[in-house]
């Protein structure tokens, strides 16, 4: 047992933060606050090789580890935590499930603009009447002649204003054997888009609407009987979840040490006081742990072991961690943590939205007790 991180891994961690600083330091505040999708950070990631890292190199990625990801997005979020989300966005979910599942037609059609930095997809799966319960979805996938047509409705759909293709999740038939997903184009005939809503993080999303949308067989990433394969990809993305709200509690954590070793009251640094000394320790404990769980997960996922137990304990952990200590970061900083000239606000309402996204605490709590238990406990009525 290796706690420490190989020579390769050290090269590619240093070769990253040195990217980071050089491309993302200086528009590092106004990125964070800008509505816009930062397509020039993704181009020049795609330069880097920071885009497809667990894409397979057959397949126009790099080939790399779910780990290297992880690694990546540390080091771009303690630089610049906005362009984390682009790490994400490259490697983790809507992506990643279309590379593994994606006909080679699909692949030629799509991927290597996703990889180039030119393309986004989303994921489309939560309603307005399906969010945890997502196998309650009622968008329709209604065989018409060597297609479907797609009726429905998504919500809180990340990268919904900017993405150039949805992965919709869809039902062919009643039961949860009849789920799958289909490819919708934005701008396609019958695809529109509601008023944008903003989340408290800055983030922004609109309803997606379908009405009697055309997908030609072509288009269908995975049909009836589907649904579980989709479902193993979610466990990987909910990796990149985790190693983001541990990579921003972490960069609040140290922007508070900073500020702890050069703001004196009293005429003391506060560093001095054992009150504050104390609460930088919990948080040294809070994000070690977390990290740990988080390399657990992500190193026997690459091993060919992707446990929904142990990544549901990693991003429970690293939820609560990154949370906890960018709050924690806030008081300490007073003013200056909560104002909007620096990030340390930031960090705190996007942390608080991953409580929320790609897995609620309380859902991943359900799914270790089971774990515990050896046994499933369905949460619908009996």
């Amino acid at each position: 047992m290796n706690f420490e991180l190989s020579e390769e891994q050290r090269l590619f961690r240093d070769a990253v933060a040195a990217f980071a600083q050089r491309r993302l330091a200086s528009d590092a505040l106004a990125r964070a606050h800008s509505d816009e999708y930062p397509w020039d950070v993704a181009r020049d990631m795609a330069e880097q090789g920071l885009l497809g890292i667990t894409i397979p190199e057959e397949k126009g990625g790099v080939g790399g580890t779910l780990m290297d990801a992880v690694i990546a997005i540390e080091q771009v979020a303690a630089v610049c935590p906005r362009s984390a989300d682009v790490v994400q966005a490259g490697n983790f979910g809507a992506i990643r499930t279309f590379a593994q599942f994606a006909t080679e037609q699909q692949q030629s059609d799509y991927l290597a603009a996703l990889l180039r930095g030119d393309g986004l997809i989303a994921v489309a799966m939560t309603e307005p009447g399906a969010g945890s319960a997502v196998t309650e979805l009622t968008t329709t996938a209604v065989p018409d002649g060597d297609g479907f047509r797609v009726s429905g409705q998504k919500i809180f759909t990340t990268h919904g204003l900017h993405a150039t293709v949805f992965l919709v999740y869809v039902r062919y038939g009643p039961g949860t054997g009849n789920i799958g997903s289909v490819l919708i184009e934005r701008g396609q005939e019958g695809f529109t888009f509601g008023k944008p809503v903003r989340f408290m993080s800055g983030e922004e999303w609109n309803p997606l609407f379908f009405d009697n949308v055309y997908v030609p067989k072509e288009k269908v990433l995975l049909g009836p009987g589907g649904f579980k394969q989709q479902m193993s990809g979610f466990n990987v993305e909910r990796i990149g979840n985790t190693a983001r709200s541990l990579a921003l509690g972490r960069y609040a954590f140290d922007r508070a040490v900073e500020h702890a070793k050069t703001r004196k009251q009293f005429g003391r640094y506060l560093c001095e006081f054992q009150g504050l000394q104390w609460k930088f320790a919990e948080m040294k404990i809070k994000l070690d742990a977390a990290q740990l769980l988080l390399y657990r997960a992500a190193t026997n996922a690459d091993a060919g072991f992707p446990s929904p137990e142990e990544t549901a304990i990693a991003k429970a952990a690293c939820n609560r961690a990154g949370f906890d200590c960018a709050n924690e970061a806030m008081q300490i900083m007073g003013g200056a943590g909560y104002s909007e000239d620096g990030l340390v606000e930031y960090c705190l309402r996007r942390t608080r939205g991953w409580m929320i996204a790609g897995g609620a605490v309380e859902v991943l709590l359900n799914r270790i007790a089971e774990g515990v238990f050896d046994r499933r406990f369905p949460q619908g009525p009996a």
